[in-house]
Order: structure tokens, then C-alpha cells, then sequence
């Protein structure tokens, strides 16, 4: 059963980006597909300048032959490869959006430059997280999501249809 995991209210920005890090860590052998957006809000860290340039450089080779779009956008990133995996270790925490799934379902989500990050872990994982927090001292910038709010659903002549 997963978890859903989000940062505490109060983390410094370093904080937050370093528990995105170690949570993709964590999510590694678990992730079948993960997109990057190759953009920020603010400008890129000078630090990741190198990882900015290689995701720009994926996204432009892997794109289909004849795209017109944008080639920053939704950059599909192969955990396997450690040089992929280290740009989206280096981009995630400062992009406006990165997605990670397992199968079907979603477990990792980045987004506004750095300041929403959302992930789902299994028990097992979420330990293993906190012991890697714990050596830099941040294990308390994670803490459970909110429950999701569930909606109501309510008959029609239609059958049943969320209620709005």
C-alpha cells in the first residue's frame, strides 16, 4: 500500500530540493516512466547549468521526426541511465514540472520551481527515505499528504455522477 508523502510547511528551499532528490532515489527502481519539463520560473541554479543543457540536448534527439512543439516539455527521461537519471536528479527540484509513474499510476510529482513536491511510497520506501534524511538532519521537511477529500456521489436519471 502507498502513501502519499509532501513537504512541511516551513522546509527551506535547500531542504525541499535535497528531500526531492532523495525521494527520486528512493523511487528509483520502482519508476517505469518519468517526464521533465526543461523549464523554471526563476533562472536555473548555475550548478545545473551542465544538466540543463543535456535535458534540452534528450529532449531535441527524442523527439519524432517532424515536431514542431516544444522540445523542452515533457521530456521523457530512462532512470536506468545514470547520466538521465542524474539530470533529472539535478532538474527536478527547480523545474515547473516533472512526473514520475509506476505503471499507470502516479508516485512522484515536481512542480512551481521547487515548491510543490509530492511523492507516494510504499512503507518500506518511506523508511528508507527518512534514513537518508536523516543523515543531513531534514527527515522532519517530509510529512504525510492531507487526506484527499472524497466526493460525494449522487444519483441521476443517468446513473451515479460525482456530485459537483
Amino acid at each position: 500500500m502507498l502513501r502519499e508523502f509532501v513537504i512541511a510547511d516551513g522546509t527551506r528551499p535547500e531542504d525541499a530540493a535535497q528531500v526531492c532528490r532523495e525521494a527520486l532515489w528512493v523511487l528509483r527502481p520502482a519508476l517505469h516512466t518519468v517526464y521533465l519539463d526543461a523549464y523554471s520560473d526563476e533562472p536555473w541554479p548555475p550548478e545545473v547549468a551542465g544538466a540543463y543543457d543535456l535535458a534540452v540536448a534528450l529532449g531535441e534527439a527524442t523527439a519524432p521526426d517532424g515536431f514542431r512543439g516544444d522540445h523542452r516539455m515533457g521530456i521523457q527521461i530512462d532512470v536506468r541511465d545514470d547520466i538521465q537519471f542524474g539530470v533529472l536528479l539535478e532538474l527536478a527540484p527547480h523545474t515547473i514540472g516533472a512526473e514520475g509513474y509506476r505503471g499507470d499510476r502516479q508516485v512522484f510529482s515536481a512542480a512551481d520551481t521547487g515548491t510543490s513536491l509530492w511523492f507516494a511510497l510504499t512503507e518500506e520506501q518511506h523508511g528508507r527515505l527518512l534514513a537518508r534524511l536523516d543523515e543531513p538532519g531534514i527527515s522532519a521537511a517530509v510529512s504525510a499528504a492531507p487526506p484527499r477529500r472524497r466526493r460525494r456521489w449522487w444519483p441521476s436519471s443517468w446513473g451515479f455522477h460525482p456530485r459537483p
